[in-house]
């Protein structure tokens, strides 16, 4: 299992984080805390690769802190971002079921720390527990679905729609984890009031990639947001100063 070794966490602490996870949801208590026993913790530096697309597939991860993205090379040295993926996210989640080739590079884009399980264990223990296999199928099932849906609704959106709505869903993990790290409602707005001035941690190309764009499409239309007071821009990073106003956007 790659990177490097930290100091294991609780096993109640493990149990809460898997029980955040979609597809650990329908799983009970008990459950939680066999996968927990088993579970690996790793650290990941800024920039330091996971696993590499074609690689064996030995492992799912779910990340406790910081932040990857999956991405995939194209023949040009075109390169693809397919997924980011923040706290209380899975990744490498068929290593659960089978050996096969990683389909795609993850690369920690921050100080990443994750909690592994191993293939093999979670066979293991899918074996000694049936209830265990039929509640992760339900579940990636579900998964499967919502990502056919999101796929179906992106080939019939304009690059604008595109970007909309990926900056859409980026406020909603920035808002979502400063609430988590507060443990409660962030001071700067009240309960049931819109988010304003929200930080996304990301480039243009991060947003391009991630929109299935081109970087210079994309600069352009947050060049239209930025005109019209939505978002400002830095280096490495956005502003979302009016999130509602990009649901004008998203068709």
């Amino acid at each position: 299992m790659p990177g490097s070794t930290v100091s294991a966490p609780s096993a109640a602490d493990t149990t809460r984080l898997l029980a955040a996870v979609p597809v650990f949801s329908m799983l009970g208590e008990d459950d939680l805390r066999r996968i927990a026993e088993v579970a690996v913790p790793r650290r990941f530096d800024p920039g330091e690769v996971v696993f590499r697309e074609g690689d064996a597939s030995d492992t799912c991860y779910v990340v406790r802190s910081g932040h990857c993205r999956a991405v995939r090379e194209h023949a040009g040295g075109r390169t693809i971002t397919l997924a980011n993926f923040g706290p209380g996210e899975i990744f490498g989640e068929l290593a659960m079921f089978e050996e096969e080739r990683r389909s795609a590079t993850v690369e920690a884009v921050d100080d990443l720390h994750v909690v592994g399980v191993l293939g093999g264990d979670m066979r293991r223990l899918m074996r000694e527990h049936p209830e265990i296999s039929m509640r992760l199928v339900i579940a990636l099932g579900r998964r499967l679905r919502e990502t056919n849906e999101r796929l179906a609704r992106q080939s019939f959106q304009t690059v604008q729609s595109r970007v909309a709505t990926v900056l859409v869903q980026l406020v909603a993990q920035a808002v979502a984890e400063a609430r988590a790290a507060a443990d409660g409602v962030p001071q700067d707005h009240a309960p049931g009031a819109p988010p304003r001035d929200v930080l996304i941690t990301c480039t243009q190309a991060d947003v391009a990639k991630l929109a299935g764009s081109s970087r210079e499409s994309a600069s352009r239309f947050l060049a239209v947001l930025e005109r019209a007071g939505v978002v400002s821009q830095g280096r490495g990073r956005l502003v979302v100063h009016d999130p509602a106003a990009l649901a004008a956007y998203v068709f």
